[in-house]
């Protein structure tokens, strides 16, 4: 349980640094979208929610 909860930990590290920098390259485009910068942007703190969640479950798992 605990290396399943690591490992979805990184892969949400992972995915969350992804749509940030995704984010980051398309708002420095030339004609940058703002609806596709507000996405990535809900879709980065909905990623960081879920990592921060699995990240809690895994240290309750370590500790309990």
């Amino acid at each position: 349980m605990v290396t399943l909860l690591t490992i979805l930990v990184v892969a949400g590290m992972l995915a969350t640094l992804g749509v940030m920098l995704a984010g980051m390259i398309g708002l420095s485009a030339a004609r940058a979208d703002p609806m596709r910068s507000n996405r990535l942007m809900r879709y980065r703190v909905i990623l960081q929610g879920v990592t921060l969640l699995l990240f809690v479950l895994l240290m309750a798992a370590r500790h309990g």
